[in-house]
């Protein structure tokens, strides 16, 4: 079972330190100590926690889709040429930047301050670990 510290933990959920310790308090997490005796949290046990704790915006269009990444958020830019642009979308603490036509841009109205859903679908997806190691 991988253990997380209690300051790493908080960093991945984008939390206090206070907060993870008030999870571990109310009994959302249960306590745990690391090789070095600090105190933290089954990594297992995060995960599921992150998954409750989850509250992205839905997407509300009522589109059925087969890509499963759609995250809602809010225009911060717009780069048109004639030809194409770049827009990019604050969703959460997360920026995503997307490449399309100038002539989708006027279509869609997107502006700054514009909300909007970025659909992901990729054939590749790469994912990375530090050995094990939260960061």
């Amino acid at each position: 079972m991988p253990l997380i510290r209690i300051a790493d933990a908080a960093s991945l959920l984008g939390v206090s330190d206070d907060t993870v310790r008030r999870w571990v308090d109310a009994g959302a997490l249960a306590p745990a100590k690391d090789a070095s005796g600090r105190a933290a949290v089954d990594g297992a046990e995060l995960a599921e926690l992150a998954r409750r704790q989850a509250t992205a915006p839905r997407d509300a269009s009522g589109v059925a889709r087969s890509a499963r990444n759609s995250f809602v958020g809010l225009v911060t830019k717009v780069v048109e040429d004639r030809v194409m642009a770049q827009v990019e979308l604050q969703c959460g603490p997360y920026r995503v930047v997307s490449l399309m036509s100038s002539e989708a841009v006027r279509e869609l109205g997107l502006e700054p301050g514009s909300v909007a859903t970025a659909v992901v679908k990729a054939t590749n997806v790469i994912v990375e670990t530090s050995g094990g190691k939260a960061p």
